[in-house]
Order: C-alpha cells, then structure tokens, then sequence
C-alpha cells in the first residue's frame, strides 16, 4: 500500500515539473518573440526617422552626433512649425535623433 501511495504521488510530482517546464518554455519564447517584434519596430521607426530627417531637414541641417532628448523635443517643436513638418514625421525624427 505504501508503495502504491509512493508511485502515485511520484508520478503526480513528475507530471506537474513537466508540465511547469513547458509553460515556462513556452513564455520564454512568447517573451523573445516579443522581444524581437520589438526591436523590429524600433528599427522600422529608426528607418523612417532617418528617411523624413532627409526629406525635411538635411537641406539645410546635418545630423548632430548627440542632442539630449530635452533640446531635441525644442528643436523639433521649432523646426516644425517653420518647416511645416506634420506630427508624425515630427515623431519620427525626434526618435530618430533620440533612439
């Protein structure tokens, strides 16, 4: 009798380790993907930043090397207003100068 007791509750304690093992598995791997659609996204506002900074503003400026998010948001509130930049590429470019 005991060691029917002892084989069940092994069995039991076996099968909830693989079962915790496979949910952990699997929201590691929700969580990369998540991850990696992220750093997708990132780069695809990277891109288009980079795009609407050419179009709009390399006529006149260069990309500075290093603004601090502070006096990016100013210059772009400023640079928008003259230059007639919509809200979007505004975005786009401040992510662009701010990663």
């Amino acid at each position: 009798m005991r060691t029917r007791s002892w084989l069940l509750g092994f069995f039991g304690s076996t099968v909830l380790a693989i079962f915790l093992a496979i949910a952990q598995t699997s929201d590691a791997n929700a969580q990369q993907s998540n991850g990696q659609k992220k750093n997708a996204n990132a780069d695809n506002q990277q891109d288009e930043g980079e795009k609407k900074f050419q179009q709009n503003c390399s006529r006149c400026h260069n990309a500075p090397e290093s603004l601090s998010p502070r006096i990016a948001g100013t210059v772009i509130r400023h640079m928008r207003v003259r230059a007639s930049i919509s809200q979007k590429d505004a975005e786009a470019i401040l992510h662009y100068l701010n990663p």
